[in-house]
């Protein structure tokens, strides 16, 4: 097993990998004690070779891994690309390109909705991946050979993955249908955090604007908090003591003391300061300022019907075309696309709009309709 500890093993390694058309790449990282994940290792394959990159070492310089990910001629290949993209993004400031990721490609190919790595390569390969050490502590050394060897298997069956998928692609003529995804994936939008919009990761259970105001101010606080000081969201301040602040809008520490979600003595830290200061600034703002609350737009009379004859059409279009539903439409992009014909959702962009968007348009005003013939719903023209 080929474990990479120095800077000049890494360049060696890199270069031989830049020959290749395509490598796998995978991360293990941790995420419980911080808001950044922390790297712990990284796995990536060649056609040839194997290597597992122990980015822990502490003469290890990742400039060239970096490098290769910024190489156009190198496909790089991912399952879930997500949260290893994120971290790539965060250590170098760019994001990888070109990537493939096989979570996308195989619900394209039919393989279901976001269908996990070991699934999908006993499903592609037959062979079955040891989960026993799926819960390790990366941050531990030394690491044992079957963790070692786990951790390996994350990207070695995933060359047999990519191979499978992207003849199946090629095949069904689908391989545009991936390309248009990875641009999304591959945007640096994707990747920007935007503190002023924190609050969209609650639930709202506001019902007064000024309430609103200060859930917004509060959530922002607590993001840039976080990533200042590296913890978590809900160490920095929980998100039930800031549905509480947000209502309560305690004034000064025996007013914030009172309160159930606060820790008893808490209101005397200087991070209590600082949320009495958010919940005073909040305040402040004129009432015709104050934000509005969100509210879904009503559905047009008519619509809750037009959405549940989209749904079957969606089945239907998923099953007869072997794409997963999730990836051509969600419930959200029906409610739109039944009460707007001019939706912005992606079902009525790209690949999406000719498999499924034009013909959900022809069925909403009923120049084609959907029927039940014998055990199978069916498609027809009503002229």
């Amino acid at each position: 097993m080929d474990i990479i500890k120095t800077t000049d093993a890494l360049q060696s390694a890199c270069e031989a990998f830049a020959k290749f058309k395509f490598v796998t790449v995978d991360t293990e990282f941790l995420r419980e004690s911080t808001f950044w994940p922390k790297l712990c290792l990284i796995q990536m394959a060649s056609p040839e070779h194997a290597v597992i990159i122990d980015v822990l070492c502490e003469d290890l310089d990742l400039t060239p891994f970096f490098d290769l990910m910024r190489d156009e001629t190198v496909m790089k290949v991912f399952h879930a690309a997500r949260q290893d993209i994120e971290i790539i993004v965060h250590l170098a400031g760019f994001v990888p390109h070109p990537v493939f990721d096989t979570q996308v490609a195989a619900m394209v190919c039919g393989f279901g909705d976001s269908i996990s790595y070991d699934q999908l390569v006993g499903k592609i390969t037959g062979a079955r991946i040891d989960k026993t050490s799926r819960f390790t502590d990366w941050s531990r050394r030394p690491l044992t050979d079957r963790q070692l060897t786990y951790a390996l298997a994350d990207v070695t069956h995933l060359r047999d993955v990519y191979s499978f998928l992207s003849a199946n692609l090629e095949e069904q003529n689908r391989s545009d249908w991936v390309r248009e995804e990875m641009e999304v994936l591959t945007s640096r939008e994707t990747y920007e955090l935007h503190p002023e919009n924190a609050w969209t990761r609650l639930k709202l259970r506001i019902k007064k604007p000024l309430d609103f105001a200060v859930l917004m101010k509060l959530a922002e606080w607590r993001e840039i908090s976080a990533r200042t000081r590296d913890v978590p969201r809900n160490r920095v301040l929980k998100d039930d003591a800031i549905y509480e602040l947000s209502t309560q809008q305690p004034a000064d520490q025996k007013g914030l003391a009172a309160l159930r979600s606060i820790p008893r003595g808490f209101e005397k830290s200087r991070t209590a300061g600082e949320i009495l200061a958010v919940i005073a600034d909040a305040k402040t703002i004129p009432v015709e300022d104050l934000p509005k609350l969100p509210r879904g737009k009503p559905s047009p009379d008519g619509t809750s019907a037009a959405v549940d004859l989209l749904k079957v059409l969606l089945k239907m279009t998923s099953e007869e075309n072997g794409v997963a539903a999730k990836v051509i439409a969600t419930v959200d992009d029906l409610e739109k696309l039944a009460a707007d014909d001019e939706a912005n959702v992606v079902a009525l962009k790209g690949w999406r709009r000719e498999l499924f968007g034009n013909v959900a348009l022809q069925v909403k005003h009923g120049t084609k309709a959907l029927a039940f013939n014998g055990r199978k719903v069916v498609l027809f023209d009503r002229q």
